[in-house]
């Protein structure tokens, strides 16, 4: 099948064969201004029809392609690296053309999202082997010629991705397109892959000569490609002429969203105010203080959370403290139950609940041991003179999980809640505070809750010690984790068939407290 690129130096039609393209690649080389950009969408949109397309694009040039020939555009920006990889084997597996474009992201993002896109294109199950036309603009920036200032990681994952592409990608039915401003900055064993040439005008010395070289033409003779005028190519290949040939490009349906360097009349203004447009003050909106919930008094809450009596302990210096007998183990601690306390007018003062919001809202409780928080309690109530009776250690651990949770009056009233504290009950101890951290965020729809607010949750300051109980939740089926295209965390919690709404791993969010 031929493609009709445009007109050449003889008034012919310049036809390009697709099936000799496919099994041989494509060099385009030209300075900015000459062309190659509308040399590009030419072939794209002649060959639209008959084969599947992807385009990487990293200034957003070929987003237009969308309206008029249905390829799905593709914002990297909104993806994460294994999300490209993903989207890249549904693309293969769908045969769908997209456009990547890329200009949202810096270069050292382009390079990894184009390498793990193409990539997810080269890594493939055979039986999805179809040809594809794989078109790479500004491919310079994708396959250098020396080390830039990005990181060597990413320079040599895209590089990596280039060179398979244009090297190996044939038996996988890729087709590589590539296009660059100067052979010089192109790595040499990515241009060297190409059998067929398009070179546009071009200036510098060691560009012209190597594109003589390539194209088969005397050296004395490359001045001619500083001649060349906008859209005229100089083409050589098994897949376009046996001998150079000038092509005109022919016109496109699409054109590019930039508006290009046109002359536009400067707007009329006196000098001052020009002055005040540089110099006024800048007075941006403030943001609206975030006021978190406040949440009920510990009584209060766990009053809505069971229907048993709490047990109490005489208060006692902690010098007098009975040891566990000798020669045995200490007593086992009752199961674990999210227990009502005693009615409200047994501490009419709140000073208990005082004393363990107190407690509990230091920075500093965080990551302390359960025992020794728990000796913090006694002695503060020691020291407020709080007479008669005060929790047992097991019921003190109760109220540590909700504090961690961070359950509000408004949470502990939504339907459903009671289940899930009747399941966080039948969780191990450990479990029990993370799971209502997370029932909180789902019940609410909220985002999924980042690492240091599970950390928090967990009552830990190691991240790693907290994901490792949450990764053993996951085994044990009490939650199921998922990670969306664009890298965010989504929790899902089977019993309850509720999930989180998806959410950064390192975001800090205002519901956090």
């Amino acid at each position: 099948m031929n493609i009709e690129l445009g007109t050449a130096s003889s008034g012919t039609p310049a036809f390009m064969s697709l099936e000799e393209l496919l099994a041989t690649r494509l060099l385009v080389q030209g300075n900015s201004g000459s062309g190659k950009s509308h040399l590009l969408r030419r072939l794209i949109e002649q060959s639209a029809h008959a084969v599947q397309q992807v385009v990487v694009d990293p200034e957003g040039d070929f987003a237009t392609l969308a309206h008029a020939f249905g390829h799905i555009v593709i914002d990297a920006a909104a993806q994460s690296e294994n999300g490209m990889r993903l989207i890249a084997s549904r693309t293969r597996q769908s045969r769908v053309s997209v456009v990547v474009t890329l200009e949202h992201l810096d270069t050292e993002r382009q390079m990894r999202y184009a390498g793990a896109f193409l990539n997810g294109l080269f890594d493939i199950d055979r039986q999805f082997w179809t040809p594809v036309l794989v078109v790479v603009d500004e491919a310079q920036l994708f396959a250098p010629a020396v080390a830039g200032e990005v990181a060597d990681d990413a320079r040599k994952a895209s590089l990596e991705a280039m060179t398979n592409l244009m090297c190996r990608g044939r038996k996988r039915g890729l087709a590589g397109i590539i296009a660059t401003q100067r052979l010089a900055k192109l790595a040499k064993n990515v241009a060297a892959e190409a059998s067929n040439f398009l070179m546009g005008r071009t200036f510098l010395d060691i560009d012209m000569q190597r594109a003589a070289d390539l194209l088969g033409i005397d050296r004395r003779q490359a001045e001619m490609f500083r001649d060349l005028e906008c859209g005229r190519f100089v083409g050589l290949g098994p897949a376009l002429s046996r001998r150079p040939l000038t092509i005109r490009i022919g016109e496109v349906r699409t054109r590019t969203n930039a508006s290009g360097a046109k002359l536009l009349p400067l707007p009329e203004r006196t000098q001052e105010e020009a002055r005040g447009l540089l110099f006024q003050a800048s007075t941006p909106q403030p943001t609206p203080r975030y006021v978190p919930e406040k949440a009920m008094g510990t009584e209060a809450l766990l009053a809505t959370l069971g229907d048993s009596s709490v047990k109490v302990v005489a208060l006692q210096p902690a010098s007098v403290a009975s040891p566990p007998p000798i020669g045995g183990e200490p007593a086992p601690v009752p199961p674990s139950r999210m227990e009502a306390p005693t009615p409200p007018e047994a501490d009419p003062h709140g000073g208990i609940d005082a004393v363990l919001w107190q407690l509990f809202g230091e920075d500093g409780a965080v990551g302390r041991t359960v025992s020794s928080l728990y000796e913090d309690f006694l002695s503060r109530c020691r020291t407020r003179r709080l007479s008669g009776r005060v929790l047992d250690i097991v019921h003190f651990r109760r109220r540590l999980v909700l504090a961690q949770a961070g359950v509000t009056p408004t949470i502990a009233a939504l339907p459903g809640w009671e289940e899930a504290v009747t399941i966080a009950n039948g969780l191990e101890e450990q479990f029990q505070g993370l799971f209502l951290h997370l029932a909180c965020a789902a019940i609410q729809g909220l985002a999924c809750p980042t690492d240091a607010m599970i950390t928090q949750a967990c009552g830990s300051h190691s991240p790693r010690r907290a994901l490792a109980v949450l990764t053993r939740m996951q085994q044990l089926g009490v939650v199921e984790l998922y990670e969306e295209l664009n890298g965010q965390r989504v929790i899902v919690l089977p019993a309850l068939q509720w999930r989180t709404a998806p959410g950064h791993t390192s975001d800090i969010l205002a519901w956090s407290g």
